[in-house]
């Protein structure tokens, strides 16, 4: 299949290509070009000289694991029994028949990072999954990494029950726990395979096996934080562990950007269309992403769906830019940077050979980022989930 006769934001190393083509084959893009394609075969789409974006990436939401319009029934977000939890994993309490799969890819949203939720100190693994499928297994692109949480949520879920943590020092204490155990783990294990005549394997511990791979730096932390203080806490914890370290929200980062770019931690910003419903929101800003931008921290745009639905990610990016941050970065906030972010850059985020065909169109001329712009045609994996006349 050919898309031609197309404006391509490639959101790639190529930029924008006046009157392209993008040749797709098995799911995959096999070739980006410029000009007339030498041979069209029968089923391509004639662009009609529209506009093609990548599908957009919303880096933290909570999609299929919080469920549209139910209570308790559909909410499989936290495992607030136990507040540290590394080996929980989202995948398996994600349902992809909730309406909002379809939400998302009639605005474009092909891809998100879905997360356990943020009322324990460890909640579980985040998977990045695509908008479109019937099982969740065929749905997912990676397994990103194990989300933290540090501030206010962990302290008000467990005070409630006056068990730990209640406060900002039990929280990290317990992180600290989990991650010296797994690094006594792993020193065991080493042992046991590098002399097993002398050494007994230690006793299997399924949390530390789902935390091993943080300290391997195979996969990444994520931290859900909203103060300054709590930010610049993840960073400290992340240096004293070394790992491969993203913040979440990141709400006051504008307090500490210079020190985030320091660090060279990256920002998940959002949700910046809510209100202030928190204590630690307080220093909500729709300038921070802007802030950070401007410092030289790597930023993407999220709408931590539930809280936001996720057709307004765009709207989210539209509302940055209100704030200060240049358009073009905008889009790379909800395209390729979120897709490098998550570690899936190598099939999603721009429109490149090799990469994923998530593609969509709009008429030539919208801004894809406004609020009544919807685009004319999405295509997941190459199979298109949405389309309308072009002409």
């Amino acid at each position: 299949m050919l898309i031609y006769n197309a404006e391509i934001y490639t959101m790639g190393e190529r930029g924008i290509i006046e009157n392209g083509w993008i040749e797709i084959s098995e799911r995959k893009i096999t070739a980006v070009g410029k000009g007339v394609p030498e041979t069209i075969p029968q089923d391509s789409i004639d662009a009609c000289g529209n506009t093609v974006y990548p599908g957009f990436v919303d880096a933290h939401t909570h999609l299929g694991i919080i469920e549209d319009g139910i209570d308790f029934e559909g909410d499989d977000c936290n495992e607030s029994t136990d507040p540290f939890t590394p080996q929980m994993r989202a995948i398996d309490g994600i349902n992809p028949f909730d309406r909002c799969f379809e939400e998302a890819r009639s605005r474009g949203i092909t891809a998100v990072a879905s997360s356990p939720g943020s009322a324990n100190a460890c909640g579980g693994e985040i998977c990045v999954i695509k908008t479109a499928g019937r099982c969740i297994d065929s749905m997912l692109v990676k397994s990103a990494g194990i989300k933290f949480a540090l501030g206010e949520n962990p302290k008000r879920v467990y005070n409630d029950r006056s068990e730990t943590p209640i406060t900002r020092m039990a929280t990290v204490a317990l992180i600290r726990e989990g991650l010296h155990k797994t690094k006594r783990y792993i020193h065991d294990m080493d042992s046991y395979y590098s002399d097993s005549d002398n050494y007994e394997p230690p006793e299997y511990d399924m949390k530390c096996e789902a935390l091993m791979q943080l300290l391997e730096r195979k996969q990444k932390a994520f931290f859900h934080c909203h103060r300054a203080d709590d930010i610049c806490t993840a960073m400290r914890i992340a240096k004293e562990f070394s790992l491969d370290a993203v913040i979440i929200h990141g709400t006051e980062g504008y307090k500490v950007a210079d020190y985030i770019a320091e660090e060279e931690v990256p920002v998940i910003c959002g949700p910046l269309i809510c209100d202030r419903c928190k204590p630690e929101m307080r220093g909500l800003e729709i300038k921070n992403a802007s802030v950070l931008n401007e410092s030289g921290v790597k930023i993407s745009i999220c709408t931590d769906h539930t809280v936001i639905p996720i057709q307004y990610l765009p709207l989210s990016a539209l509302t940055a830019v209100k704030g200060g941050l240049p358009f073009d970065e905008a889009l790379k906030a909800i395209t390729c940077i979120p897709a490098e972010i998550l570690g899936v850059s190598d099939r999603i985020g721009s429109i490149e050979a090799e990469k994923d065909a998530d593609l969509q169109i709009y008429r030539k001329g919208t801004n894809p980022l406004e609020l009544m712009s919807e685009p004319i045609l999405v295509m997941v994996d190459g199979a298109i989930c949405r389309r309308e006349e072009f002409k």
